[in-house]
């Protein structure tokens, strides 16, 4: 095989992608990513929000054109027409997801939602009632999801383990995230579950760079982007404390789920998948 052959042959093996929610931090490192990564193609195309007026984004060599809601359903027709099959990545703003799923579902754009917030139900019962499927997660750091699916096995066969222990759960997250973390709200599920009755709404959240940098000591570097959690147990009569933590610094972590996560993604559509909502943890297992 000649080396033009096996270009052809390489870039045809690529998964087609479409990042939306550039220019937000975390859709423009992802899409960053995606363009130095030999897996990938990246679509020169990003649904983003209605407060954004430019409607060009910079990425290194490629300029991305960014459409606003009031355009979407027009040009995606013609971007659908020229690029299908492709996987849609979804890092938008939490008031977006519900109806960015809807769209996904109604256009037939498999999608990695790594979008916290929406109403969570309605967003699984719209991919099980399309024909494509989708892997959705409120955190796609592989190692996170790993932790949560320890601390779920605990819950599961050691229900009530904690009862009688108190909860405080922090978190800290940089300036522009928009909602409590999503991670942080699946594992007060867990911890009800381990015995500890305990409400989303007494998660304690931290956006204040500069709380962030002398009450928690995160690295000025990371301010802009971090994810630092605090889950801390005590007993009772105040004997025993358990604490577990996890601090990331930085977006790439976010990147190496993303990807996994299309790969996956992409595998399953390609076997046929239709109406099927995929977790992280069905990517772990591969």
């Amino acid at each position: 095989m000649n080396r033009i052959n096996l270009m052809n042959k390489i870039d045809m093996n690529r998964i087609k992608i479409m990042v939306n929610g550039i220019p937000g931090n975390v859709a423009a490192s992802i899409a960053g990513n995606a363009l130095s990564d030999d897996r990938f193609e990246l679509l020169p195309f990003s649904l983003t929000g209605p407060e954004i007026n430019k409607t060009v984004f910079h990425l290194e060599s490629m300029n991305i054109s960014l459409i606003r809601p009031d355009e979407r359903d027009h040009a995606i027709r013609s971007i659908i027409k020229e690029n299908t099959p492709f996987i849609s990545v979804d890092y938008t703003h939490p008031s977006s997801v519900n109806d960015n799923a809807d769209f996904y579902c109604r256009e037939g754009l498999p999608f990695v939602m790594g979008t916290t917030g929406g109403d969570r139900k309605r967003l699984c019962d719209t991919v099980e009632k399309s024909s494509i499927p989708a892997v959705i997660a409120p955190n796609m750091t592989k190692q996170i999801v790993g932790f949560q699916a320890m601390m779920e096995y605990a819950a599961n066969t050691f229900p009530d383990l904690f009862k009688g222990y108190s909860l405080e759960i922090r978190e800290s997250h940089q300036k522009g995230k928009a909602d409590t973390s999503g991670t942080a709200k699946a594992m007060v599920e867990t911890f009800n579950r381990l015995g500890i009755p305990f409400s989303k709404d007494e998660i304690i959240q931290e956006r204040d760079p500069d709380k962030q940098k002398t009450e928690w000591k995160i690295p000025e570097e990371y301010l802009s982007g971090h994810a630092w959690h605090t889950y801390s147990l005590v007993s009772d009569d105040q004997t025993v404390k358990f604490v577990f933590k996890h601090n990331v610094n930085g977006r790439d972590n976010y990147s190496k789920g993303t990807f996994d996560a299309i790969s996956y993604l992409e595998k399953k559509r390609k076997e046929g998948a239709v109406g099927k909502v995929f977790t992280m943890i069905d990517v772990l297992k591969g």
